[in-house]
């Protein structure tokens, strides 16, 4: 039923046409540009560049940390501009070393479950429910995407990695040696993805690692979990929503750490972008269910003697009538709004029971009304995660052909974030990015890239034009600058980003580096894949 629409596209062929008598070319060698004319490191010195962060800087990508993207991280891509202002000319990752590579997210090897990185993956072939983001290694994907791995421990020279990133983790994360183990229940901070290349697991930390390589540059790029992974929960898990008081002293303490580990080290920090407004919030829509007169007839019947409860509990119990009629539930022929649980609305459960104890309706509709105590359709202010396009339109295990996710049957909170943790999650972000700008300011040896404000112009835009190259804020084919998990940028988005992050570096440092081509990263988000055979 939700289908995520994508754009096709065709490729123009150019043909030359010419008259008999064509004029002789004398054939020149073309001029070789080079990329580092004019470049200056300013008053930084980037001869030991590291960078500390979380998946935005690892390579992740597609919702997994697999080789072809960890190439082209943000500290690659970087590195490979500082090059012309002093920097090495390696940059060393804890390499991977996978095809596919591992998505904590959908994996547990525990359970022999192992699914690596996300492809846009068109079950049906060219059916009616649409590619929807399908991690490799699940039931049906076709080659190469049919396996993923269990990331082995980085067997290169520790001691000499410049790249600190990892995915998943939060601000605590870097200043606390639980995040390299040990694996067990009682340690909710162990990160496999950081154990695998920790000088010491268990004991050392991210930060100290990065520190003991004595780098002169560093990024830091950190925060933006600290409230990603609510919003990810649909506003379900405010455990995983990091405090403003928390943030803001760890915040202090690794940034601290790093200008104390030297009296010259100099650097760059970004702050969170608001995930709002990011593809994996803005791909699934609220109003994307599409019916006949005749279907919406029909639910319309069904749901008549919901509406009329909700008549009655105001009309003999004295409830909020505004909030009765923010419940009903009401369909039309064209786009309906999706059928959701929205657990901030009051239980109606202790009403309807009233109505039953007053033999107003009887055990078979007082039973009907039971999925539907905190229900209420969608509006245009309510954010629905990826995760929403593989269930809605589903029917649930042992259901029948009338109980339809979103439909008859309310979408699970976790799947939603209402308005009012939109809001939240908009607000946290703010302060936290109102401290980051606050440590920027005070510390002569930071620079700050607002990534906040220019993605922001780049969502507005909807398209950008650079180096010959279009871009847009989406994971749409060709041109789309998300990776297929909607979070993270594809390689030709993170060579975007690093343009952000060298922009404020030059503003803040007099230096020159030179920007990125954009275009010369890629590919960009891939067509999608069906069945083999289809």
């Amino acid at each position: 039923m939700k289908k995520i629409i994508y754009l096709g596209y065709t490729l123009s062929l150019m043909l030359l046409v010419s008259a008999c008598d064509q004029e002789v070319i004398d054939l020149q060698q073309p001029e070789v540009i080079d990329k580092c004319e004019g470049a200056d490191p300013g008053s930084a010195n980037f001869s030991k560049f590291v960078t500390i962060g979380e998946s935005l800087v690892a390579g992740f990508q597609a919702g997994a940390l697999f080789t072809e993207g960890q190439n082209s991280s943000l500290g690659v891509i970087l590195a490979n501009q500082l090059e012309c202002v002093g920097g090495a000319a390696t940059f060393n990752q804890p390499d991977i070393n996978s095809v596919n590579g591992y998505n904590a997210t959908y994996s547990n090897p525990g359970a022999g479950v192992i699914l690596g990185r996300m492809i846009l993956f068109d079950s049906d072939g060219a059916g009616p429910k649409g590619p929807l983001p399908t991690p490799a290694g699940a039931p049906g994907v076709p080659a190469p995407y049919n396996t993923a791995d269990v990331p082995a421990n980085y067997a290169g020279d520790k001691s000499k990695l410049n790249n600190f990133a990892v995915p998943g983790v939060q601000l605590l994360h870097f200043i606390r040696p639980e995040a390299g183990g040990p694996a067990v229940p009682e340690n909710p901070l162990y990160n496999r993805l950081y154990e695998r290349f920790a000088s010491n697991p268990g004991t050392s930390t991210i930060l100290g690692d990065a520190l003991a390589t004595q780098p002169t540059f560093f990024l830091f790029w950190g925060g933006n979990n600290d409230v990603l992974g609510y919003a990810i929960s649909g506003g379900s898990n405010e455990l995983i929503l990091t405090s403003e008081a928390d943030f803001q002293i760890r915040y202090n303490a690794i940034i601290s750490s790093l200008l104390g580990s030297s009296e010259t080290i100099k650097g760059v920090i970004g702050n969170v972008p608001d995930v709002t407004s990011i593809p994996h919030f803005t791909t699934v829509k609220y109003n994307n269910i599409p019916l006949d007169v005749a279907t919406a007839n029909m639910l319309n019947a069904g749901f008549g003697g919901f509406n009329s409860a909700l008549d009655a509990v105001v009309a003999y119990l004295g409830h909020n009538a505004a909030d009765a009629t923010r419940r009903k539930i009401n369909f039309a022929a064209g786009n309906n709004a999706i059928v959701i649980v929205d657990e901030s609305l009051s239980d109606l459960g202790p009403e309807f029971d009233q109505l039953r104890a007053a033999n107003a309706i009887n055990d078979a509709q007082r039973a009907a009304l039971a999925p539907y105590e905190q229900a209420r359709q969608a509006t245009a202010e309510d954010l629905f995660p990826l995760s929403a396009g593989s269930v809605l339109g589903t029917i649930p295990n042992g259901g029948n052909a009338t109980t339809i996710i979103g439909l008859t049957v309310p979408l699970a909170d976790q799947y939603t974030l209402t308005k009012a943790e939109v809001d939240v999650v908009r607000v946290r972000t703010e302060a936290f990015n109102n401290h980051i700008k606050g440590v920027a300011a005070q510390n002569s040896r930071i620079a700050l890239a607002d990534v906040n404000a220019t993605f922001a112009a780049f969502v507005k835009a909807g398209l950008l034009y650079q180096d010959n190259v279009s871009i847009t804020p989406n994971f749409t084919p060709p041109y789309g600058a998300f990776s297929e998990d909607g979070v993270h940028p594809n390689s030709r988005g993170y060579a975007y980003a690093a343009n952000i992050f060298i922009n404020a570096i030059n503003a803040k440092f007099g230096s020159t580096i030179p920007l990125v081509k954009i275009g010369s990263y890629g590919p960009p988000t891939g067509l999608p894949v069906s069945p083999a055979g289809l």
